[in-house]
């Protein structure tokens, strides 16, 4: 790992867990450069920001994609490349297919697959164990028919997928018309979960728990991403997460999302082996950078207070509020949440929030797709045929 004089590429500019992993970084005494597509990101507009640099869209342009990573690998005398979103698995592939002088952060592609695939990442949880909801693959229309008469008991999503987009939580029958599985685009219907879903994020490297934090969403951007996080301690949790990094001796940001049941069991719904916002929990960088990036010992969350984005408050939350008459407790959230994208002496970020939300209405209103679905467009990555 490199040294405080070394240079760190943090790809995901777009994401303020980039932000925050850069502040970090930067912090504990690293050059932090950053890249992505969009031409505004909110990280680039920070202090620990020392250069951006704007890539092409790897899922649309995939060469041109991992020469721009080398080119500016060996321009900026790179070390460590640390991916924050889906790029993960693009640049994976880049460094399965040319060589390069930076060590990728993250594990090889057919891992990063296996745990991404919303069925394989089950199976893969039950090789090592793990007790899991059953979850059955779906291929074709006939094997959506095979279980139609279950629906009302099962959770239907995509195996590529992520945000929650597309999911149908115990729908009726009829509603599943509205879905064609096949083996290009499978699906899968998973045993519904009565209980309390619980995230996780991780750090590890060959296999060694470095850093965790376990949270809870109290407020989505729709169905999916999560935009006010709760801290949760919790042994179980922490025990699963423990074992399935252990199993796959897993290097890299790795993230879960769990169902703890009444019995007090707790459970595996799925997988994102990216960085995800219970980072925002960490705040101490010579800490973090010298757990993750060194030999340091494992380092524990060191925010108490819930973390939020204020802005994606407004937008999702407060309506979420005004259908369900939570508007009290939306106040008490507002009150008690902590703005994540604020930093000491850093305050760029913060109103670069607006101009980076143009960009994506811009690419949303031209696609005619949702705020979300534009967030990620250029990087998603849906399996090896997607």
């Amino acid at each position: 790992m490199p040294g405080a004089d070394k240079t760190v590429l943090i790809t995901g500019a777009r994401a303020p867990v980039a932000l925050h992993l850069a502040r970090l970084l930067h912090g504990a005494g690293r050059r932090v450069i950053l890249a992505d597509t969009p031409a505004r990101p909110i990280a680039a507009q920070s202090k620990a920001c020392a250069r951006y640099h704007r890539l092409p869209p790897p899922r649309f342009e995939p060469g041109a994609y991992a020469e721009a990573v080398e080119a500016l690998v060996r321009a900026e005398s790179v070390e460590l490349v640390i991916p924050t979103c889906e790029e993960v698995f693009y640049l994976a592939l880049a460094w399965h297919e040319r060589p390069m002088r930076a060590q990728l952060f993250a594990p090889g592609i057919e891992q990063l697959a296996e745990v991404h695939n919303k069925h394989a990442f089950v199976r893969l949880a039950e090789r090592l164990g793990l007790a899991a909801p059953e979850t059955t693959l779906l291929n074709s229309c006939d094997d959506l028919e095979a279980i139609r008469r279950r629906s009302r008991d099962l959770v239907f999503k995509p195996v590529w997928s992520r945000f929650a987009s597309h999911v149908l939580l115990r729908p009726t029958p009829d509603f599943l018309d509205a879905i064609a599985p096949s083996a290009a685009m499978p699906w899968v219907a998973q045993r519904f979960i009565d209980g309390d879903e619980i995230s996780a994020y991780a750090v590890a490297r060959a296999g060694k728990l470095k850093a965790l934090a376990l949270y809870r969403s109290l407020y989505r951007a729709g169905k999916g991403a999560g935009i006010f996080f709760e801290r949760v301690e919790d042994r179980a949790p922490r025990e699963l997460v423990e074992r399935i990094v252990a199993g796959t001796a897993w290097t890299g940001q790795i993230s879960f999302d769990l169902m703890r049941e009444a019995s007090g069991r707790v459970l595996p719904l799925e997988c994102n082996p990216r960085a995800v916002s219970g980072l925002h929990f960490f705040r101490d960088p010579a800490r973090f950078a010298d757990a993750v990036l060194g030999d340091g010992p494992q380092v524990a969350p060191d925010v108490t207070a819930p973390q939020t984005v204020r802005l994606a408050m407004w937008i999702y939350g407060l309506p979420a509020a005004l259908r369900s008459g939570g508007l009290a407790r939306f106040r008490k959230a507002m009150r008690e949440g902590q703005e994540l994208l604020d930093w000491p002496g850093d305050p760029a970020p913060v109103k670069a929030q607006w101009p980076a939300l143009a960009e994506i209405a811009g690419v949303a209103w031209r696609q005619g797709i949702s705020l979300q679905a534009a967030s990620t467009r250029d990087i998603e990555w849906n399996g090896p045929n997607g």
